[in-house]
């Protein structure tokens, strides 16, 4: 049995913040002492583009132990994407350090003026770089769900991954479950409104579950319009547990462990 885990010792990772936004550029210790004020002990920084993979291997560097990275190509910015820029993703990954745990964030979506064709072709060139530097993938989806587990069996894709801001039923976050995957518990959550996903998250299995917070997006409610910040993570919890009626330090000490789990990391 595991033992109690006090308010001091709670541990909580933030397996999706873009940290290395300009909201949070202007005093970025202080931003990050937040975090850890609020227990969120490590971050994960997926990247967007060729934009800003230099920024977030810096962070990394910089905040060892407490933040992560990952490499890839968002379908929502991908108008400034070059075939050249293939060999540079490449090319990093080849010579990536402990931090960079992850591809991504990778995927598809519905609802951005981005040619189908070209977000599909894209994705399936991370799968296919995930799968030879056996690491996870973050992916992205909006309205692509179906899409997206058919493109990922046809690609043989077996290393997992975390299936970002999942916002769906509980049937559709167990196709991907059976795939590997992850669930993205974010501030989706903390909206009555969202009750098929609230539903979906109360039945689920924990060991599939991962908190985020997709920082400055995503603002969890009674924050709309404010930007988001790792810090209210403990808000998404607090949810997830009232959801699910479990105890809280054991729910906490689950998504941690699942979290290292997923990112291939030690306690």
């Amino acid at each position: 049995m595991k033992k109690a885990v006090t308010s001091h010792s709670l541990r909580l990772f933030d397996s999706h913040c873009h940290f290395d936004f300009d909201e949070f550029a202007h005093a970025f210790g202080e931003e990050l002492e937040q975090a850890r004020l609020a227990h969120v002990e490590r971050i994960m920084i997926p990247s967007v583009g060729k934009s800003n993979w230099q920024r977030v291997k810096a962070l990394a560097t910089q905040y060892p132990s407490h933040i992560f990275y990952a490499l890839g190509f968002h379908p929502y910015f991908l108008h400034s994407f070059c075939q050249s820029q293939v060999s540079e993703l490449e090319q990093l990954i080849a010579e990536r350090d402990a931090s960079c745990v992850a591809i991504g964030e990778c995927g598809l979506d519905n609802l951005v003026d981005v040619d189908a064709s070209l977000q599909e072709t894209v994705l399936k060139l991370q799968l296919s770089m995930a799968g030879q530097a056996k690491l996870p993938v973050i992916l992205h989806s909006r309205k692509t769900h179906n899409r997206l587990l058919q493109l990922i069996k046809q690609q043989k894709f077996r290393q997992g991954g975390v299936l970002h801001a999942f916002s769906g039923s509980e049937q559709q976050a167990k196709q991907f479950i059976d795939l590997g995957f992850k669930i993205g518990v974010g501030g989706v959550i903390t909206y009555p409104r969202a009750n098929k996903t609230r539903q979906a998250i109360a039945r689920l299995p924990i060991d599939a579950l991962v908190l985020e917070t997709d920082a400055p997006d995503m603002p969890i409610c009674g924050k709309q319009g404010q930007a988001n910040h790792p810090k209210y993570i403990q808000q998404v919890l607090n949810e997830l547990v009232l959801l699910r009626g479990e105890e809280k330090h054991l729910v906490a000490e689950q998504l941690w462990d699942n979290t290292q789990d997923l990112f291939g990391l030690k306690c």
